[in-house]
């Protein structure tokens, strides 16, 4: 069964209080230490990316679903480059950006990303 914790609409300026919220939400649903921390960092990152390359903005939802906490993030942008790979290493040295879907992999369970012309989605879980 799914139990939704929280809908929201973001955009550039909203981010921290997003991110405040999220953390207490998913404190609130019994995510503690690390896996709440990996899980917000994680947030951030893809909110971050919504704005930063998908339109300015997006949509979160999070729901509780088989002893797991759910998180997407969709976004109106144009979708992710040509050739962009979800196995893509993250970029070297010191180039800024590109590291927040090679996060997300890495700090979350099972991560999906849906990406197109109308925009991008991506979806991730945290266990307690």
């Amino acid at each position: 069964m799914r139990r939704q914790v929280l809908c929201a609409s973001f955009s550039r300026g909203h981010i921290t209080v997003l991110r405040r919220t999220v953390s207490e939400r998913a404190a609130g649903e019994g995510l503690t230490g690390r896996s709440l921390e990996d899980f917000v960092v994680a947030v951030n990152e893809i909110t971050t990316n919504a704005v930063l390359h998908g339109g300015g903005g997006g949509r979160l939802r999070l729901w509780w679903q088989h002893d797991r906490l759910w998180c997407e993030v969709t976004d109106e942008g144009p979708g992710l480059p040509l050739g962009w790979s979800s196995t893509a290493p993250p970029p070297s040295g010191f180039e800024g950006g590109g590291r927040g879907l090679w996060l997300t992999r890495l700090l979350c369970d099972q991560v999906t990303i849906v990406s197109g012309p109308g925009g991008t989605r991506v979806t991730f879980a945290a266990a307690k």
